[in-house]
């Protein structure tokens, strides 16, 4: 069964209203019946230096865990790619069957169109 995690400094950080609202994204969107990995929006925003920054629930459905050295995302919008850059996070690490909240961060340079935030996602390349 998967279980949703909160890395230390989000544990930490989350106000008890976003706490909630990520736990019900939880709810709605932690049953899969293939073993793979899941990106689950939850917020979207433009920072004050005009980076994109994507939050997704991380689900890892598989039997291993999930690390991200030079992942590549892509942040698509309506069928196009607003932003794409590889990732490097050691500190986010997602064991089998574990849910967890993170903010991809899209530095300018990434960016390929400006966001619109409507029917957009996050997919691992």
């Amino acid at each position: 069964m998967q279980k949703l995690m909160f890395e230390s400094s989000w544990d930490k950080a989350l106000s008890s209203k976003d706490r909630k609202d990520i736990e019900a994204i939880f709810l709605e969107t932690n049953e899969n019946n293939l073993e793979n990995i899941r990106l689950s929006p939850i917020w979207n925003a433009v920072n004050h230096r005009g980076e994109l920054l994507i939050t997704v629930l991380v689900h890892n459905f598989t039997q291993k865990t999930l690390t991200f050295n030079e992942k590549r995302l892509v942040y698509i919008e309506n069928d196009e790619i607003v932003a794409e850059s590889s990732f490097t996070l050691t500190t986010l690490v997602i064991p089998s069957k574990v849910t967890m909240p993170w903010t991809f961060i899209f530095p300018v340079e990434c960016l390929k169109k400006p966001a619109e935030f409507e029917k957009g996602h996050l997919e691992i390349k």
